[in-house]
């Protein structure tokens, strides 16, 4: 895995945040792309997408889980039915390694830069969960040409 160290500025987003089960993540995920489509406050060809997930749905009750959809934005999001709020991922520095293939297998690149990467760098991790920056869409590549950025925020 190639892991190189960057520095990013705070990202205003959009987020809706889907709480319990992951089996559920992709509701969650068709309501925001309603939002998106239909506000027009994040368009999908000028803005990023994200992903922030606050544990692992691999060993997280699904009652318990919780993961921010999010996409950047250039002002405060108005109050509306789909519950879209503001948030900010926080700049800094950070680890980013890309995943190439299936966003089903990411948890393996996640675990591979908590694993193994982290260890051995001497770095220490910042108060903000790791995040995903999407460079491609589902509905635009085959799941095998998805392209990830998995970044790891430090000290």
């Amino acid at each position: 895995m190639e892991v190189r160290i960057v520095e990013v500025e705070p990202i205003l987003v959009a987020a809706l945040e889907h709480n319990g089960s992951p089996a559920l993540l992709n509701d969650s995920v068709q309501r925001f792309i309603q939002w998106r489509k239909g506000t027009g406050l994040s368009p999908i060809d000028q803005s990023q997408t994200y992903g922030v997930p606050y544990n692992d749905p691999n060993s997280t009750p699904p009652e318990e889980f919780r993961f921010d959809i999010c996409a950047s934005v250039t002002e405060t999001v108005p109050i509306n039915p789909q519950g879209i709020v503001t948030k900010t991922i926080p700049g800094g520095r950070c680890a980013v390694a890309t995943h190439a293939g299936s966003r089903e297998r990411i948890s393996e690149s996640v675990y591979e830069l908590y694993r193994e990467w982290l260890p051995k760098s001497g770095e220490e991790l910042r108060e903000f969960p790791v995040y995903f920056h999407y460079l491609n869409l589902d509905h635009d590549t085959p799941a095998h040409e998805h392209l990830t950025d998995i970044y790891l925020p430090l000290r």
